[in-house]
């Protein structure tokens, strides 16, 4: 493997942890900052009130966008080990 596809596995994986880990990141965000709105509103500082509320919704996120991200990790490891081999057999 030349430095260069080892440079591009790099890149894919890191490119990869962006989409898979972005939807769930942007649902506590979003949940985040809408309780954030509404703590700094009516001036409720309960902790429980911003954790529990993100717990619940990235769950809920995740069980809803598992099938999406399962498919493109299941993607890139097959391109992946299609380069492993590729390297094994002489042919990459």
């Amino acid at each position: 493997m030349t430095e260069a596809e080892a440079i591009d596995v790099a890149r894919d994986a890191l490119y990869i942890t962006i989409i898979v880990s972005g939807p769930l990141m942007l649902v506590g965000l979003v949940i985040g900052t809408a309780i954030s709105l509404f703590q700094a509103l009516t001036q409720l500082q309960e902790q429980t009130l911003s954790f529990v509320p993100k717990i619940i919704a990235m769950f809920a996120a995740l069980v809803f966008l598992l099938p999406f991200m399962f498919g493109h990790l299941k993607t890139f490891t097959e391109q992946v080990m299609d380069r492993v081999v590729a390297v094994g057999t002489g042919d990459g």
